[in-house]
């Protein structure tokens, strides 16, 4: 009875300093993981309420392994196909420079020798999955150029843990018996991997298809965890890491129809089990150790940082990334890894150096992540102020020079093209954003990278011989600057405009477009059509329904660019209204709102702006 009050005040205290903690440091912009850090260090060897940190650690391990099966749910094959060079180039490069590196300047200080060097050098030089994705997501950069190569480095240095671990018993001060030889060992790990590879392929999907059909939500979560769980404990036992067969068993999953719910069904688990997996970093610190050898962790922190830094940097700016990506990444990637402790626990274990020297090591790791929040907002100092977050590639129109010439290829855009293309007419597209260009080329479409605010570009993609220019960019002062320079320079060209909202339409009247469109506009306006009808509404009554709000909208524009924003309000249904007929006996009107139906100045259908 005593143990269990024991484990449960233990959990309230945990709990506690998570929700505190947290938030607090999210709300000073350190990031929530160094909140769970403190935490975890005020719990345990400041406070000493909590003293079994290594034993709660060995547990919240799993965080790390439910977020590597996250991040193989978002990775489809052929994506990770893609990513093979930034993965398998880039990133061994950087485990490889960055651990020879740290090696030799370990050796050389005297502190560890020979395999001990080795071993700390490459562990110090694999930097924390968990902390650095938390970052990104948190700043909405996963998807970003940089973010994407930041991940590719972490994905290798996360399969780096394999070999690394391997090599330990070949450096240990005894080897184990091992009644396996090489040849045994690495044939059982390729079968597992096969293994785990044909039940994704045609045991995972019927698995969750029968479950479904079921209904019941408890088991699909019991169903999601075992398979994490049973993944990554066949990859343990064929000698491989836990954190790699949670990932494989996500990257055969990614193609699934099943893949959202069980993302939303291990979240919870992953969030709650990496909270608890940092908060017993801090938990396991030993700050004796930390104190006696302060001088050495003052200089080893700042000299891991610096030269993990310098390495990324060089190593991504020689790979093709701009500068302010580089610096990013650098500045995102300095700190040492999880899997640091993972590898310095087997190599105290397996005596290739003293526990002490593993806490020490757990100690310049865990302020290395500490600091990492400070290393990112450093790294909006040090970019350059223009922006070079955008990738660039030749501009190439050969071949440009068509009835339309479109700007920019976001959503908008593309469903637009879809149009013209199907009715037969040639269309000149292009947009300055490279990832959208490649993007587009691999459905077939053919756009030119370019920007569409210099006058060279729009006269290379064939400006003059346009019948006409569609504005599709996304940004309303990018909007309005072509369209500027596009009347200037070519009066008789006619500009079909997106607008970004009302507001940003009469400006474009004001300029003298030839057609402007919201880009919501007519998609709400056939959302609400279809919510009517849903409601029982008659189809064509909805339909004149929705007529009827064009028509309004359309006349409170003519009113409110002759009288301001806030004219024509008396125009808006903003409460229920008794259906009224749209057409009725025909006046002369000398007011636009009396082209409206049911309207208070004048209930009667206008002939002539029909």
């Amino acid at each position: 009875m005593e143990t269990t009050t024991i484990i449960y005040s233990q959990a309230l205290m945990l709990l506690g300093g998570a929700v505190i903690a947290a938030p607090l440091f999210k709300r000073l912009g350190l990031g929530t993981i160094l909140g769970y850090l403190a935490a975890g260090i005020l719990i345990g060897p400041v406070a000493q309420q909590i003293t079994e940190g290594e034993e709660i650690l060995h547990v919240s391990e799993l965080g790390v392994v439910f977020l590597l099966f996250i991040i193989g749910l978002e990775l489809k094959p052929s994506r990770l196909w893609q990513m093979r060079r930034d993965i398998f180039g880039l990133g061994t490069a950087q485990v490889v420079v960055t651990g020879l590196a740290l090696s030799f300047l370990i050796a050389l200080s005297g502190l560890l020798e020979g395999a001990a060097s080795v071993v700390a050098g490459f562990g110090l030089a694999l930097s924390s999955t968990a902390f650095a994705m938390q970052i990104l997501e948190e700043n909405n950069d996963t998807n970003t150029r940089y973010g994407q190569r930041a991940f590719s480095i972490l994905l290798l240095q996360d399969l780096a843990i394999v070999p690394l671990l391997a090599i330990i018993p070949l450096m240990a001060a005894q080897a184990p018996e091992d009644t396996t030889t090489p040849l045994q060992d690495f044939a059982i790990a390729i079968a597992a991997v096969a293994a785990l590879f044909a039940a994704g392929r045609y045991l995972l999907n019927p698995l969750f298809q029968v479950i479904a059909r079921t209904g019941a939500r408890d088991v699909m979560i019991a169903a999601a965890l075992l398979v994490v769980m049973g993944a990554a404990t066949m990859m343990q036992l064929a000698g491989l890491s836990m954190a790699m067969g949670a990932f494989l068993a996500g990257v055969l999953l990614a193609e699934s129809s099943y893949r959202h719910e069980l993302e939303a069904d291990i979240e919870p688990f992953r969030g709650i089990l990496q909270a608890l997996f940092f908060m017993a970093v801090g938990l396991s610190l030993e700050l004796h150790v930390v104190a006696e050898n302060l001088l050495n962790i003052m200089i080893a922190v700042p000299v891991l940082m610096l030269v993990k830094s310098l390495v990324l940097y060089g190593l991504c700016r020689a790979s093709g990334s701009r500068h302010n990506d580089a610096v990013r990444i650098g500045l995102l990637l300095p700190q040492g890894g999880e899997f640091g402790f993972v590898l310095f626990t087997a190599a105290a274990a397996a005596g290739v150096f003293s526990q002490a020297t593993a806490s020490l090591l757990v100690a310049i790791v865990t302020l290395s992540m500490a600091l990492t929040p400070v290393a990112a907002m450093l790294s909006r100092r040090l970019m350059h102020q223009q922006d070079e977050t955008a990738e660039e590639i030749e501009e190439n129109f050969e071949g440009a020079g068509a009835d339309v010439l479109m700007i920019g290829f976001s959503r908008f855009a593309q469903i637009a093209s879809q149009i013209l293309l199907a009715g037969g007419r040639e269309v000149t597209i292009i947009d300055h954003s490279a990832a959208r260009v490649r993007q587009a080329a691999t459905f077939g479409f053919r756009i030119y990278f370019g920007d569409g605010t210099r006058l060279d570009v729009l006269r290379a993609a064939g400006i003059e011989k346009a019948k006409i220019v569609a504005v599709c960019t996304q940004k309303k002062e990018v909007t309005d600057r072509i369209i500027d320079l596009v009347h200037t320079e070519f009066p008789n060209a006619r500009v079909f405009a997106r607008s970004y909202d009302r507001q940003h339409t009469l400006e474009l009247r004001a300029r003298g477009v030839d057609y402007e469109l919201r880009e919501t506009f007519e998609s709400g306006l056939l959302f609400g059509r279809k919510t009517l009808e849903a409601l029982g509404v008659n189809g064509d009554e909805a339909i004149g329904i929705m007529d009827d709000i064009r028509r309004r909208d359309e006349a409170r524009l003519v009113l409110q660019e002759a009288e301001g924003i806030t004219a024509g309000r008396d125009m808006l249904h903003s409460r229920p209204v008794r259906p009224e007929p749209l057409v009725k006996p025909k006046r002369e009107v000398t007011h636009p709102a009396d082209a409206l139906p049911g309207n208070v100045a004048g209930s009667e259908t206008l002939e002539k702006t029909e």
